[in-house]
């Protein structure tokens, strides 16, 4: 079961993403799939999309978000789930990957936004891989990840349709503790303003950790 989010009710995530939604409603709809590189269903309306390997769906008429996984029953979505999925619909735009890595601070305010408390997680990464960083290539299986040649394990992992992470690891020696890097797609500033990327890194990161 998904751990739920303490003082949190249904209809208080619905009230904190209200205004998601509403710009989410008065988009094309055929248009958005294309751009979120995702699907569109009517009857009831809604999208299908893959965050993180899991598919989800995004009802438009009651303003729910469930994961569907085989052989289990829908699970409503989590806050910040929620919160990913509908930034990525309302702000995806229909480019191509760039094929070009870029660090967090080439990105356009990337070098005042990712600081302090709003750093990228990667000291999480160095401590759950940094003494073994084979391990990495272990838990991305189950998310699709393909395999990189950075550092002593690196992946590609697409977050969302549009949204690929590169995470390297350095394993830790006698000499140098362990490091790790998160490094993004140039196209990926078109898809999602910088406080939403910096929450689908802290989903990528805690899923790869569990």
């Amino acid at each position: 079961m998904k751990e739920q989010i303490v003082g949190f009710g249904e209809r208080d995530e619905k009230m904190a993403h209200e205004g998601l939604w509403q710009q989410l409603i008065a988009l094309d709809r055929q248009k958005t799939a294309q751009r979120a590189k995702c699907q569109y269903r009517s009857e009831p309306e809604r999208y299908i999309i893959t965050l993180l390997n899991t598919e989800y769906v995004v009802n438009l008429s009651d303003k729910q978000i469930f994961s569907v996984e085989p052989g289990s029953a829908p699970e409503l979505a989590e806050f910040l789930e929620q919160l990913c999925l509908l930034a990525y619909l309302i702000n995806a735009q229909d480019l191509p990957v760039a094929n070009k890595l870029v660090r967090v601070e080439a990105l356009p305010g990337g070098q005042f936004f990712f600081k302090g408390q709003h750093g990228l997680p990667t000291e999480k990464l160095e401590k759950a891989f940094g003494q073994c960083p084979e391990r990495l290539y272990e838990v991305a299986e189950q998310f699709d990840a393909k395999r990189c040649e950075f550092g002593d394990a690196s992946i590609e992992l697409h977050v969302l349709p549009r949204i690929p992470l590169t995470i390297v690891i350095w394993r830790e020696c006698d000499e140098f503790p362990a490091r790790a890097s998160i490094l993004f797609d140039q196209s990926v500033a078109a898809h999602l303003p910088l406080d939403a990327l910096l929450t689908v890194v802290n989903l990528a990161v805690e899923a790869l950790k569990k």
